[in-house]
């Protein structure tokens, strides 16, 4: 005899994925750390606790939360998990997995996200990706994901270099 419980049979919600700087946390304030020669990573990630919330990226992750599971999936490195799960509560994000960057990952942004997508996508219907990194965006959009395009934090071209072509965020 098998025996099904009720909530086995009940479908799993639709995943809504957020990216976190510039899409729900202002990184404004740090981008001084990216200006010098030679960058302060350290500093940069360091500052992160104190990015203020992007009212717009909030509002649509809670708006979210109602049909779908919204998850994390960032390029910080994994030594900031700590800090960003501390942020997200903090500023009344819905709870959610967080998808980081190994420590030592230092590919593209738009390879790494895709990678994660991909595996998500296996088991999961994924409703959207917000993000504000237009690379990401892109090759997500190709492979048929919908992205909404997170544009309400000013673009910096520190950051994505760092997204880039160097594998840091």
């Amino acid at each position: 005899m098998t025996v099904t419980s009720r909530t086995s049979r009940t479908p799993r919600r639709p995943l809504a994925v957020f990216d976190l700087d510039n899409t729900l946390a202002d990184t404004a304030h740090r981008q001084r750390f990216l200006q010098r020669r030679p960058k302060d990573w350290d500093a940069f990630f360091a500052a992160a606790p104190q990015d203020p919330p992007l009212a717009e990226g909030v509002a649509l992750a809670v708006e979210s939360a109602r049909e779908c599971e919204v998850v994390y999936l960032t390029g910080r490195p994994e030594r900031c998990r700590s800090d960003t799960l501390d942020w997200l509560a903090a500023h009344g994000l819905p709870e959610g997995r967080v998808y980081m960057r190994r420590d030592d990952d230092r590919r593209p942004a738009r390879r790494t996200k895709l990678d994660t997508l991909r595996r998500l996508a296996r088991s999961r219907e994924i409703r959207v990706l917000v993000d504000d990194d237009e690379l990401v965006c892109d090759d997500a959009e190709r492979e048929g994901f919908t992205v909404p395009r997170a544009r309400w934090a000013t673009p910096s071209a520190e950051l994505k270099v760092a997204q880039e072509r160097e594998g840091r965020t």
